[in-house]
């Protein structure tokens, strides 16, 4: 198990308001993880992914990708 103590949560700029969100930890270099949540059950379970999982996956989404 990953300790996440010191996370910073936060949802992107472009999240509506229907809590339809995930949350993103990623000020955690120093563990190599990065976090992510539900916003709407921000006590539940986590995914946490490596640094260079999460940089992959930003890539593609931002690449186009990940499209249907």
């Amino acid at each position: 198990m990953h300790d996440l103590v010191g996370a910073v949560w936060r949802t992107s700029s472009r999240s509506n308001d229907q809590g339809l969100c995930v949350e993103v930890a990623d000020n955690l270099a120093r563990h190599g993880v990065v976090g992510v949540r539900d916003s709407k059950d921000q006590g539940g379970p986590l995914l946490v992914v490596s640094t260079r999982v999460w940089r992959a996956f930003v890539g593609a989404v931002r690449d186009g990708d990940l499209a249907r």
